[in-house]
């Protein structure tokens, strides 16, 4: 009986192995605010840089953030690399993906002076 029983834990275990798994984490969804360069360099394609690294915030022709009418007019700060298109300094308070770096909900936005960004040593140099 015993060996019937190992043979059919086997099997199990057998057939197991050969199924293909797909296990994929669950979107960790926190409420925070983010301070760094906020880019926009072509039509639709916002991201902001902190400390951390590239966080987006809406991609051409894909996901677009919640509340992205709540970003401001950054045109009193705001440094012109393509045309219109370019990068400003604020901090963003929003819903973020933590795994997938990327805003979900924007709430709100406060624009800072390119100088803020410029003289923050935990964000990397802009040119």
């Amino acid at each position: 009986m015993q060996t019937a029983l190992f043979r059919g834990v086997a099997v199990v275990l057998a057939l197991a192995a050969t199924m293909p798994v797909n296990v994929q984490a669950a979107p960790l969804i926190r409420q925070q605010t983010r301070c760094g360069w906020i880019d926009n360099p072509t039509p639709a394609n916002w991201w902001l840089t902190d400390g951390y690294g590239e966080w987006i915030i809406g991609v051409q022709g894909g996901r677009q953030a919640e509340g992205m009418d709540n970003l401001p007019d950054f045109s009193s700060s705001w440094v012109e690399t393509n045309g219109h298109y370019g990068y400003g300094c604020g901090c963003i308070t929003a819903d973020v993906d933590v795994h997938e770096k990327r805003f979900v909900r924007i709430y709100s936005v406060k624009q800072k002076k390119i100088s803020a960004c410029k003289h923050d040593k935990a964000l990397p140099p802009r040119g």
